[in-house]
């Protein structure tokens, strides 16, 4: 999916540019599959200007979880679902939001950092956490808003937002995984569905603890 980037001209035009490649390529390819090469040719660099910025193709990949971190932040903050002052509706809108962005090829709406930490978790330790920090950074976003949801509609519960915001994130994966698997973003979208559904159901049974 189009998200806007955070330029930071200190570091140079060439740095950003293969940043930027990285996170289209390897969402198409994945990161075992991608050269320097690929990398190079996509951001229309030289190899020496690579390996002035990224020692190894690993130092590459964690900075590109982290430029993937920065510019989906800047993407997501600004985004239409923190509108509605109901803050459930909100939570709700989140999942509108991802939905509406699961279109077009694959390698444009699926994520980068969830794409690298399933070749790389245990591989390359630095590019998992890197991943790792993106994924539950996100996460962290929205538990403000299903703490104040729980608040306001009297639910109580074994379960915390933390563990709900991680769900959420954990559904969104999955549904990434089923779109690669069928080539189809349908599936992904029934995912992301059934998602918005067990949120609402969640909400439904206010006031009362959680019999699971």
């Amino acid at each position: 999916m189009p998200r806007p980037t955070k330029h930071e001209p200190e570091r140079g035009d060439a740095r950003i540019r293969l940043l930027e490649a990285a996170r289209s390529v390897i969402r198409s390819k994945g990161f075992a599959a991608t050269t320097v090469d690929d990398l190079c040719t996509a951001a229309n660099v030289t190899k020496g200007a690579f390996f002035h910025h990224f020692p190894t193709k690993e130092s590459l990949g964690v900075a590109a979880a982290r430029f993937w971190a920065e510019t989906t932040s800047a993407f997501f903050n600004t985004a239409p679902y923190h509108e509605p002052e109901d803050p459930l509706a909100r939570v709700l809108a989140y999942v509108d939001f991802r939905r509406a962005l699961i279109e077009g090829e694959l390698a444009e709406f699926t994520c980068l950092v969830g794409t690298m930490v399933q070749e790389a978790y245990g591989s390359h330790p630095a590019i998992r956490d890197a991943c790792a920090d993106s994924i539950f950074g996100h996460a962290a976003t929205l538990e403000p808003d299903i703490a104040a949801a729980m608040q306001a509609h009297g639910v109580a519960a074994d379960w915390t937002p933390a563990s709900l915001a991680q769900h959420t994130q954990a559904v969104l994966q999955g549904a990434f995984i089923l779109a690669k698997a069928t080539g189809d973003p349908a599936v992904a979208l029934e995912s992301v569905d059934h998602l918005k559904r067990y949120i609402a159901l969640l909400f439904q049974r206010s006031a009362t603890p959680s019999d699971h």
